[in-house]
């Protein structure tokens, strides 16, 4: 967390006299006390396949009813609190944070098999255009200049826009990507082992319809990295 708060406070953000976060004076520091312990770290018990916040560290029940199509993922910290708040920031302006985000990433990358190259979850030209980045492809090419891991530029693209997942159920969630991935270059995924990244992890619907399609193209092994997950919450007993 020391390290977490130092990068935050010193590397990251503008000067400035007021939280990140939430706009209270810090009086020369960037983020408040507050807002510094609202940051949770995935460092604790995970389920070892999609690597998000467990009670106890063994494969969570949706894993073992469906497991998802990419083998094991890792993620740098949990999506609640004032991490939600800088996945927010990272996507609306806050471009700079791409390297603190890797950084995070590339510490977790030894957990993971050996990686031939990395890809990204895409966004249509229009949406790309509208943000005016891709979040997904600089984070990949800020890890690839940590670890040394080439990145495949376009290796899957976005054919369609989408409705927005996170007002969508599982089921939906699933039907919503439909057919609107493409897999490219398809010499370079063939027989690869990759790396599939993206700023957060949910339900895993938008990995799973990416993974279809770079397994399709030859891929042999995928694995998947995401800044934040979303804490597993297993749901209440029917009496």
């Amino acid at each position: 967390m020391k390290k977490l708060l130092k990068f935050l406070g010193e590397a990251l953000f503008p000067e400035d006299f007021t939280c990140e976060i939430c706009g209270t004076e810090t009086f020369g520091s960037h983020l408040c006390p507050r807002c510094e312990k609202g940051v949770v770290l995935n460092n604790g018990n995970v389920c070892p396949v999609c690597g998000r916040k467990n009670a106890i560290p063994e494969i969570c029940t949706e894993c073992k009813a469906e497991a998802p199509l990419f083998e094991k993922a890792v993620s740098a910290f949990v999506y609640e609190g004032c991490g939600t708040a800088l996945i927010a920031k990272f996507k609306n302006g806050g471009a700079y944070l791409k390297d603190y985000f890797a950084m995070l990433i590339a510490e977790k990358l030894p957990s993971l098999p050996p990686i031939d190259s990395i890809v990204y979850v895409p966004m249509t030209k229009k949406a790309r255009a509208k943000r005016e980045y891709n979040q997904a492809e600089l984070l990949a090419e800020s890890i690839s200049e940590k670890t040394g891991i080439p990145v495949i530029k376009d290796a899957v693209i976005k054919t369609k826009d989408t409705s927005e997942q996170k007002k969508l159920s599982q089921t939906q969630r699933a039907e919503n990507l439909k057919h609107c991935f493409k897999a490219e270059k398809k010499d370079e995924i063939k027989g690869k082992s990759l790396l599939l990244v993206d700023d957060v992890l949910t339900t895993g619907a938008t990995a799973n319809a990416i993974c279809k399609r770079l397994y399709k193209a030859g891929a042999s092994h995928i694995y998947f990295a995401s800044v934040a997950s979303v804490e597993y919450k297993p749901k209440p007993r029917k009496n």
